[in-house]
């Protein structure tokens, strides 16, 4: 039997089964979205050589991470990881500034 996707919604799936539902594309790319500020801060904390503020900074991004992740309102996330990028570039430059980050 062929299944096609406008019908695979009636078919169980492996979330399902675990009493969640698939995200929608919206959520899905907010979501890459988030993983990929969350790389970039781990590549830049890597290049910190001061151990002690690279684990402040990591330990700071996590919590703020774990604090917001049962958002589900796409404006809220939206909102989110521009505050976070632009809350990460203002640490940069004065990490930067402080002879800390190249």
């Amino acid at each position: 039997m062929r299944t096609y996707a406008t019908i695979a919604h009636k078919l169980p799936s492996r979330l399902r089964a675990r009493g969640k539902s698939p995200i929608g594309l919206d959520h899905f790319i907010q979501r890459q979205r988030v993983l990929a500020l969350w790389k970039n801060i781990l590549r830049t904390t890597a290049s910190i050589s001061d151990a002690s503020t690279k684990k402040d900074m990591r330990q700071f991004a996590r919590a703020e991470f774990e604090q917001h992740k049962d958002v589900t309102d796409l404006g809220h996330i939206r909102y989110l990881i521009s505050f976070g990028k632009t809350q990460f570039d203002g640490m940069k430059v004065s990490l930067v500034n402080a002879g800390i980050l190249k």
